[in-house]
């Protein structure tokens, strides 16, 4: 890992908060008559209550998590927690910011639902796409060369940030945000010309861009200015008009099917799962967990606070991702 990679590392500041731009849109109707929120009603984001952060396992301990990888296929399951030195806010750590997140079915159903996501996000895409990896990502990547062989980085994620700090193979199991997907021909574009092309047809919004950032970093949550912005204007897939929509997961959807299966593969050809920075609280994740003890292979959680899987791990480790990764690669000789 070179040094200029970790100093950017450092230097990257705080990015655009994206849980909020996946925040229900209103307790009111939206589009006339009926319920707000169609489809599965899941967990509110939010730190769980009565959970204890800012424990650190033992040296002793740490050592025994780098013994059970070490020279071993493995699996890595990883979570909001290994990007938040990278500024990305996670949903349910003790920093989280207590939200209803919106479901697939809102955002498909309510134009008004897709107007305040898309206002949100133009507002912090810019921010959102200058956050790099932090250390916690560059550790992995060289732990995944150093002390042993990833079978793949299955992330929950939707960065990208595993990519970019050098991790291979990375299966994204809930998609990535620099992608957007026509919900009815499936075509892929870039977020990215996207933004262009809704800053243009919103120029008020795009002349307040800074303004509107700032506001929505300091707002408390659904009390932006942004939020307000019924008026937005975003466009239809440019190659047969259905809805384009961000190329994640979101509440109420299920996971592309084939990357589930290369995820399941990686984990049948795995030696030890090592579940990183996540709390395991929805099915998508800890799927995986069960999966491994069906099949007998050890379990290393490692997460600052409670985790759902908790019971089931072979062993349980506390502290700061970017710490404890640093001191296994300590334990190689080349850290």
């Amino acid at each position: 890992m070179s040094s200029s990679t970790e100093r950017e590392a450092a230097r990257a500041g705080p990015a655009a908060d994206v849980g909020r731009w996946f925040s229900s849109a209103t307790s009111a109707p939206l589009d006339g008559p009926g319920p707000t929120r169609g489809g599965p009603r899941s967990p509110a984001w939010g730190p769980m209550a009565g959970a204890e952060y800012g424990r650190q396992s033992s040296a002793d301990q740490l050592a025994a998590g780098a013994d059970i990888l070490r020279d071993r296929a493995v699996a890595v399951l990883t979570g909001a927690g290994m990007s938040t030195a990278s500024g990305l806010p996670d949903y349910r750590g003790r920093d989280a910011v207590p939200r209803s997140p919106m479901t697939y079915q809102e955002f498909m159903g309510h134009d008004l639902a897709r107007r305040r996501y898309w206002a949100r996000s133009t507002v912090g895409w810019e921010q959102f796409n200058r956050a790099r990896p932090g250390h916690a990502h560059l550790a992995l990547a060289a732990l995944g060369e150093e002390l042993f062989t990833p079978t793949a980085v299955i992330t929950q994620n939707v960065d990208g940030l595993h990519q970019a700090a050098g991790s291979d193979p990375v299966l994204d199991l809930h998609g990535r945000l620099d992608r957007v997907r026509c919900q009815q021909c499936d075509a892929l574009s870039s977020r990215s010309t996207l933004h262009a092309r809704m800053l243009a047809m919103n120029p008020e919004l795009a002349a307040r861009l800074p303004a509107l950032a700032a506001d929505a970093a300091q707002a408390p949550d659904g009390d932006a200015e942004v939020d307000r912005t019924s008026s937005f204007r975003y466009p239809p897939c440019p190659l047969c008009g259905g809805i384009l929509k961000p190329d994640v997961v979101f509440f109420g959807e299920s996971a592309r099917p084939e990357i589930v299966a290369a995820a399941f593969d990686a984990l049948a050809r795995a030696e030890v799962l090592l579940v990183l920075g996540s709390s395991l609280t929805v099915q998508s994740g800890l799927r995986f967990v069960r999966a491994a003890g069906r099949q007998h292979t050890p379990v290393v959680i490692l997460n600052d606070g409670p985790t759902r899987a908790d019971p089931d791990a072979t062993l349980r480790l506390h502290g700061r991702l970017e710490v404890v990764l640093k001191r296994w690669r300590q334990t190689t000789g080349l850290g």
